[in-house]
């Protein structure tokens, strides 16, 4: 029976990744009329001025220099290296391979927070790597002959880079990430963001001819700001207090099969046998590694043992 605060969680992190499902197809269409710069960078600017704007109607909260500059450097990772690379990425490859990718998300967390965390590394653990990084193995290598609107091997690849740099700010950022509210994490992370971009995007965002966006693809463009960017991000982290991690981990499944429907339905993906098969790889190695016992359980079965 689940409780009105787990209940609460489940229905959180199943609207989260719904929302980044369905904004994976949205971004595919956007990307028909926008830079992938472009996109990118209204992503981060609107998110910035959204979260700016919740910040100021609460209470401040005191941030010292030195976790000033963690900010910085979560931003790089967590904003730039994941948001740039999956945006640039996803206009290389198809929507479907870009959230069969982004699945391997608890995989790799779980690499690092081994380096990190001294995280033990078991035989599930090992197993479910060795499964999931075949499926995205599979994915990345068939980019190379999947030519035209199809995938390619430089925008899997990229796709999974987004994977591995919020990975890394998940587990190298992890005591900042406890020590402070969500909102001021996330409006000094997206404006270091938006400063550190604005170099880079300045002239394609210039150069976007503006007048010949259609009202659909500024709706879609708005719901990739306000919902995918600034309402998920400020969720995630209810949900986290509130389920368990290998329970918030199962919820990245939700993704590739909206992913899957919505491109399907649209006309703008279609489903081969190596999707198919990867996905299935990638899955079964989620499942595997999120079924695995955590430093805290190994320790505490042993306390009982000597009991």
């Amino acid at each position: 029976m689940l409780n009105e605060k787990s209940y609460k969680g489940h229905l959180t992190m199943l609207l989260v990744n719904v929302a980044f499902g369905l904004n994976n197809p949205m971004s595919k269409r956007v990307l028909a009329v926008l830079s992938p710069y472009t996109l990118y960078f209204l992503r981060v600017l609107g998110a910035t001025v959204l979260f700016w704007a919740v910040s100021a109607c609460m209470k401040e909260e005191r941030v010292s220099k030195r976790d000033l500059l963690m900010l910085f450097l979560a931003g790089m990772a967590a904003v730039v290296g994941n948001q740039f690379s999956f945006v640039m990425g996803l206009s290389l490859t198809t929507p479907i391979n870009a959230a069969i990718i982004i699945t391997l998300g608890p995989i790799v967390t779980m690499i690092l927070a081994a380096l990190y965390q001294k995280e033990p590394i078991t035989k599930k653990k090992t197993a479910g790597v060795f499964i999931g990084a075949s499926g995205a193995l599979l994915l990345i290598v068939t980019g190379m002959h999947v030519g035209g609107a199809g995938g390619s091997l430089s925008g899997n690849l990229l796709c999974l880079l987004s994977v591995l740099s919020y990975a890394l700010y998940l587990t190298a950022f992890k005591n900042l990430i406890l020590k402070h509210k969500a909102v001021t994490l996330m409006k000094w992370m997206f404006l270091f963001a938006a400063i550190v971009s604005l170099p880079f995007c300045l002239n394609d965002v210039e150069a976007t001819a503006w007048q010949t966006i259609n009202r659909y693809d500024y709706a879609r463009i708005a719901y990739i700001v306000i919902i995918a960017s600034f309402a998920t991000y400020l969720c995630i982290p209810f949900g986290q207090k509130l389920l368990r991690p290998t329970t918030l981990s199962m919820y990245n499944y939700v993704q590739p099969i909206v992913t899957t429907t919505v491109a399907i339905v649209v006309g703008i993906d279609a489903f081969g046998w190596n999707t198919a098969l990867a996905a299935v790889l990638v899955f079964a190695g989620v499942y595997v590694v999120t079924q695995s016992k955590s430093r805290s359980q190994i320790e505490a079965a042993k306390k009982l043992q000597e009991r």
